[in-house]
């Protein structure tokens, strides 16, 4: 296995990795920074750009650009022009709230989450998970969130995954990969044993949940039956978010970040919010389609 810091980027907050297969390219942000980056990895170069808010999370669109959340809702963007384009704003009654973790699913709707953030002040869950069809209508799947994260769906499309970072877990529920519901929510793992919250995740081929641990340095491998397989080791201590591509989808990218931390904290860390590649792992993982709206 080898770890290579791919950008040396010194993200406040990485996040919301997306492959593009037919690009060859990775799309994540740096959240409070309000970036949306770029990155070849066959040439090393990082295109960035500027968002008016905090970002949440990213998906490919079908008819160009990209999906985007941000503080007040869901974006289209151009990144030929640069230009946000509104779609929904479905948390505009709540003034402490932003959207956090998101993808597509594999039938090519977008999910994304939010999460409440009022520093200084004790946890609210008000936050919610929303999913939206390609006709653009919007649906309320989960409410009473503190903080949206670890989304992801089984390589059959019939188990979705989903933590409240705030809860200590991450669950389960069952998936119709035809009309996007979701229902019996059950325990799948408990991220206290590991001493972090689940953040970003995604599945690889074989039906496997890997999952970012900040605080502990570790990207986590569980079975489909919630038993921690592996624990990857990075050189710096807040992993965010990951996901597989490369040409053949067998390289794990991970964003992390330094999350307005002074310099001092990274004594003895390598490349703290930077985005790393994990290569030599013996598995692949799925490319997420477009979003179709």
């Amino acid at each position: 296995m080898d770890i290579t810091c791919v950008v040396d980027a010194r993200a406040e907050l990485g996040e919301g990795t997306i492959w593009d297969p037919a690009a060859g390219v990775l799309w994540w942000i740096d959240i409070y920074s309000k970036l949306i980056h770029r990155t070849d990895p066959a040439t090393g170069k990082d295109d960035t750009w500027k968002a008016p808010e905090f970002l949440g999370c990213i998906g490919l669109r079908a008819k160009g650009g990209l999906i985007v959340t941000m503080v007040s809702g869901f974006y289209f963007f151009d990144p030929a022009t640069g230009a946000f384009e509104p779609i929904a704003d479905p948390e505009a009654h709540l003034s402490d709230t932003r959207f956090n973790d998101g993808k597509p699913d594999r039938q090519g709707r977008f999910w994304s989450g939010s999460m409440f953030e009022a520093p200084g002040r004790k946890v609210e869950f008000v936050a919610s998970l929303y999913r939206m069809d390609a006709d653009l209508s919007v649906h309320r799947m989960i409410e009473g969130i503190g903080c949206s994260n670890g989304l992801a769906w089984s390589p059959d499309s019939k188990t979705m995954y989903f933590s409240d970072s705030h809860s200590g877990e991450v669950v389960q529920y069952d998936f119709d990969p035809q009309s996007g519901a979701i229902e019996n929510r059950r325990h799948f793992a408990d991220m206290a044993i590991t001493g972090g919250v689940a953040d970003g995740a995604t599945v690889d081929a074989e039906g496997c949940y890997w999952v970012t641990v900040p605080v502990t340095s570790k990207v986590n491998r569980y079975d489909p039956d919630g038993r921690l397989m592996q624990s990857i080791v990075l050189p710096t201590d807040l992993p965010t978010c990951c996901e597989f591509g490369g040409r053949d989808l067998d390289v794990l990218y991970v964003t992390t970040a330094v999350l307005h931390r002074p310099a001092e904290h990274f004594k003895g860390q390598r490349n703290p919010g930077g985005l790393f590649a994990v290569s030599g792992l013996g598995v692949k993982g799925l490319a997420l389609p477009a979003f179709r709206g």
